[in-house]
């Protein structure tokens, strides 16, 4: 049933519609099932036969005449035919009518019920007002002792539910052949930690819960197999590399914000140590130290190792192939250490190569850390004993085991004959990447209902008592 317009009274015609579809409150107004207070209650009496005669379809303009009339009576406010905000008027009708009704006063609103021994049943004044009392329950979490009271609204400033979770791909580098290099696509927390996310990786690469400290298990075909752990906690690396190298590691008290801004972020599997049992990790040697330290102690110190071939100079110097971890003796000399990157890199080669007797391929760089420009030299016998190893591995941060990022710089000739025009490593995408893309690609929505839920959730209120 449609109202005629007055003159710019489409502000009161909206809310007048608006509570003439409020189920319960149209029923007492139309139905007559309130106490008013006699005269004094004209808007009231006025909504309540324009609200009748909607239902009944005995409306006429004369009775949406005289609610404006009544309406311009009580406040000067809404006089003449100007323009008003529907809200605005909303709020001032809802406030007369609670006056209107016989409310009890401010005072007696804001000690409400009795507060002991309340059954949890609807304030008295709901028979008698429009307004909403809902009830606010206080428990002490030591001798349960309950209270209850219920305050009168109007209107209500609902929250809106965020979005708890934001999609990150991390680039797993497994031991396993089958599934050496796979992009999967984690929903992380906004709150969480680095932490988080290694548990996470953990799981979505299959990294078996039990401690594993040698060869693989029998039977086991999984993508993470011998992969090394602590104490439960799995034995990974998350790095953020970027096309130019390594960035940064990142550390378990970490908020993940900021994970992934600087670049895509990889998580390192490290090989299996050689014999059962933990490997026990490197003494570090004093910044003052020599490489000819190394020459005196035990020589059966490991270490573990990320490197990022790269190739080109300057602004030119670009990433190749992908990253790889390796676990080497720390008394190694620079032919063995060089055969054995060349040895990770077998299936990218164009054909064999020997390193003995070929002299230093590639220069290596410490990458990150407090001295990014130190280089490795081939003329050193022990160059992983450099005292800049000792001081990466005590910047490398909480979580996962202590590491050195190394960067190996290839000149372009020599980089064009070995490896030819390869470019950065190719890595398949799990199905989760697309998936997570898609449910955080959508825009965030909520009902109602979900912001009343929020509204209403119950939390821990800490005070101090008298």
């Amino acid at each position: 049933q449609g109202l005629r317009n007055h003159g710019n009274t489409c502000f009161m015609n909206a809310v007048v519609q608006c509570l003439s579809n409020t189920a319960p409150l149209a029923e007492r107004l139309a139905l007559g099932r309130y106490r008013a207070r006699g005269a004094r209650a004209e808007v009231t009496h006025r909504l309540a036969a324009l609200v009748r005669a909607l239902w009944t379809r005995d409306y006429t303009p004369q009775l949406s005449a005289e609610f404006k009339n009544i309406v311009s009576k009580h406040s000067s406010q809404f006089r003449g035919n100007a323009q008003h905000d529907a809200l605005e008027f909303l709020l001032w009708l809802l406030d007369r009518m609670h006056e209107d009704l016989g409310a009890a006063s401010p005072a007696q609103q804001s000690r409400g019920p009795p507060e002991h021994g309340d059954s949890g049943g609807p304030c008295p004044l709901q028979r008698h007002s429009p307004s909403m009392f809902p009830r606010s329950s206080l428990t002490c979490p030591h001798c349960l002792k309950q209270s209850n009271t219920f305050d009168p609204f109007l209107c209500i400033s609902l929250p809106i539910p965020l979005r708890q979770t934001r999609a990150l791909n991390v680039t797993l580098v497994l031991q396993c052949e089958r599934w050496r290099f796979v992009r999967v696509g984690l929903a992380v927390p906004l709150l969480g930690t680095v932490a988080d996310l290694r548990e996470m990786v953990a799981r979505e690469g299959r990294i078996p819960p039990e401690q594993v400290t040698g060869a693989r298990r029998a039977g086991n075909t999984g993508p993470a197999l011998g992969v090394l752990r602590c104490g439960g906690v799995p034995q990974v690396i998350l790095a953020e590399v970027s096309p130019r190298g390594f960035l940064r590691s990142l550390s378990d008290p970490e908020a993940l914000g900021a994970a992934g801004e600087e670049g895509p972020v990889y998580a390192f599997q490290p090989p299996p140590a050689r014999c059962a049992g933990t490997a026990p990790g490197p003494r570090l040697l004093p910044a003052t130290a020599r490489s000819s330290d190394c020459l005196h102690r035990t020589p059966g110190g490991r270490i573990l190792l990320l490197l990022c071939n790269t190739a080109g100079a300057g602004p030119q110097l670009t990433r190749f192939g992908p990253p790889l971890v390796l676990r080497e003796e720390r008394g190694i000399s620079w032919e063995q250490l060089q055969q054995s990157i060349l040895a990770q890199m077998r299936a990218l080669l164009r054909g064999e190569v020997r390193a003995q007797g070929l002299g230093a391929l590639f220069r290596i760089r410490l990458a990150g850390g407090s001295a990014p420009c130190t280089y490795l030299s081939p003329q050193d016998p022990r160059p992983l004993c450099h005292p800049a190893i000792d001081r990466a591995l005590q910047l490398s941060g909480a979580g996962g085991p202590p590491h050195v990022k190394l960067t190996v710089e290839w000149d372009l000739s020599t980089k064009e004959r070995l490896f030819g025009s390869i470019q950065e490593e190719v890595v398949q995408d799990a199905e989760s990447v697309r998936r997570q893309q898609q449910a955080h690609g959508q825009q965030h929505s909520c009902t109602l209902d979900e912001c009343f839920q929020l509204y209403t959730k119950e939390e821990q209120v800490w005070g101090t008592w008298g």
